[in-house]
């Protein structure tokens, strides 16, 4: 008989009560497993199967839709989100299964360009169905002896592409982590005691970053007690890129206002516009106050694995940290991020860890230096880095290379495009893969350029964003930005996505907003 779902405890409960030798204890049966490890294997099995058919084996097929769209209210209703006493049968489970998958959005397919990570990587995939199924911890060497040495890797790897001789690092779960553990590293080195004396007595701190930074630097100043109000906004130029006289403005006024500036977070690869800040010039002027240097680059750091497009980031190399988001351009799976640091005196430990005896024993029969847990906030930890190896050891620094010129050049190509068409007009130049512009349907075309055209159109790309997601066919972001009204950011990453796929998002636009 097979045993599945709630079945399969009970039956083997009773199975055992019928051994000879059975024990019990508080009424527990003690004599061997209580799960059915055959039945398992079979519905792991048949789960795998499903993924294969409805997420590996579609994820490019354009037939598809990118999302079936239902109402919260509905999605509730259909999935049965009720936990219940006893458990279901496992072709219930199975079900459960198949409809998570139907009514998720499909961020691997060709046209999903909503966000800023997209596509499947099927080493990476295999990496993470490894890491799942093995499901380790990365602390110490004890327990995770091949994913903290792959880790060890991955990080010197990226550390020479940054160019920096030498350095530390730690893979974070997201970019906001790794620009917190940036901000708290920079702190502790401007006033090493405040780990144990905490913030009392200290004066008052500033950091700086541009109005694009990532809303993540907010975040960790306000995590840490530093505070919002002491984030100090630096203007940028028509394109989004910070302006070093104006970071030079504020350094000196932060110092006028009696003030302690500690950091400068530059950004490498904006979350909207794509825009690169200059970093040579801000890491003089880091240099000359004597502040710690951080670049988010947690989207345009994968541009330095690019011969053509590194130059992007000239100058990162005389950064004091880094983050970088291989999960984002490079397709390794979220979640994928690094914070690098050019301190390689122990900076990160020193600075986290809390020298936990019962898993940090310095006594142990091995070299303890692979115990890196301590560099961390975290005690479990996932190991990240495993996907990025595993696919880097298939594609090589060339297969990866060529995936970061190809989505730049796919961009291109829809940048070229738009300026054929009637309706369709750019923001600006695209530096990146980050393409933003407006699509003016056909009753505004002959609109005088004035306070009703702009409120008008605000308006058009919240309406054909709800009619694509409706309809599945493809999924576009849109926002206002900086007295902006809004307009669609399209972002190319996928390695899946096609010149076919360009021009079918344009055409799809047009056809969603005729009757606009």
């Amino acid at each position: 008989m097979k045993k599945t779902g709630s079945n399969t405890v009970g039956v083997c409960k009773q199975e055992m009560l019928q051994k000879k030798n059975a024990v019990l204890v508080d009424g527990v049966i003690l004599n061997g497993p209580i799960m059915d490890s055959k039945a398992g294997e079979k519905f792991v099995e048949d789960a795998c199967k499903i993924i294969m058919e409805e997420v590996v084996q579609k994820a490019d097929d354009i037939t598809e839709k990118v999302c079936e769209w239902q109402a919260p209210e509905k999605l509730k209703q259909i999935l049965d989100l009720e936990m219940r006493d006893t458990g279901e049968c496992d072709q219930k489970v199975l079900q459960l299964c198949r409809d998570v998958i139907k009514y998720s959005v499909k961020t691997n397919h060709p046209r999903f360009f909503n966000q800023l990570y997209a596509g499947i990587d099927y080493y990476s995939l295999v990496a993470r169905f490894i890491t799942e199924a093995l499901n380790p911890s990365v602390y110490t060497y004890e327990v995770s002896p091949v994913f903290l040495l792959v880790e060890e890797a991955v990080i010197k790897k990226m550390i020479e592409f940054i160019g920096w001789e030498e350095g530390d690092g730690i893979f974070n779960p997201g970019g906001s982590v790794s620009n917190m553990y940036a901000m708290n590293l920079a702190r502790y080195k401007f006033c090493p005691e405040i780990k144990e004396k905490g913030l009392s007595g200290l004066p008052r701190l500033v950091l700086f970053a541009s109005e694009e930074c990532h809303y993540s630097m907010k975040k960790a100043a306000s995590f840490l007690g530093i505070g919002t109000e002491n984030v100090y906004f630096i203007k940028t130029d028509e394109r989004g890129k910070m302006i070093p006289e104006e970071l030079e403005k504020q350094v000196q006024r932060a110092r006028k206002e009696g003030s302690a500036p500690f950091l400068v977070c530059a950004t490498a690869g904006t979350t909207v516009l794509g825009a690169f800040d200059p970093l040579d010039k801000i890491a003089d002027i880091c240099e000359k106050h004597g502040l710690w240097f951080h670049v988010d680059a947690s989207w345009g750091g994968s541009a330095l694995i690019s011969r053509k497009h590194r130059r992007l980031l000239h100058g990162i190399h005389r950064a004091d940290s880094v983050a970088w988001n291989p999960h984002k351009m490079l397709l390794a799976g979220i979640q994928c991020c690094a914070l690098l640091v050019k301190d390689n005196t122990g900076l990160l430990k020193k600075c986290y860890s809390a020298e936990a005896a019962y898993l940090f024993q310095q006594d142990k029969f091995y070299n303890v230096s692979y115990d890196t847990g301590d560099k961390s906030i975290q005690c479990s930890r996932r190991p990240d880095a495993f996907k990025f190896w595993l696919m880097w050891k298939a594609l090589g620094t060339v297969g990866l290379e060529e995936r970061v010129n190809r989505a730049l050049a796919l961009a291109r190509y829809l940048v070229e495009e738009i300026k054929k068409r009637e309706g369709f007009q750019l923001l600006l130049e695209p530096e990146y893969a980050n393409v933003c512009f407006w699509y003016i349907p056909p009753s505004l075309r002959k609109m005088e350029d004035g306070p009703e055209f702009w409120q008008k159109l605000h308006q058009v790309a919240p309406i054909i964003k709800e009619r694509m997601m409706k309809k599945g066919s493809m999924m576009l972001g849109y926002q206002p930005h900086w007295g902006k009204v809004n307009f669609f950011r399209q972002v190319v990453i996928s390695p899946q996505v096609s010149r076919e796929d360009m021009d079918f998002l344009l055409d799809e636009i047009e056809l969603l907003a005729k009757d606009l």
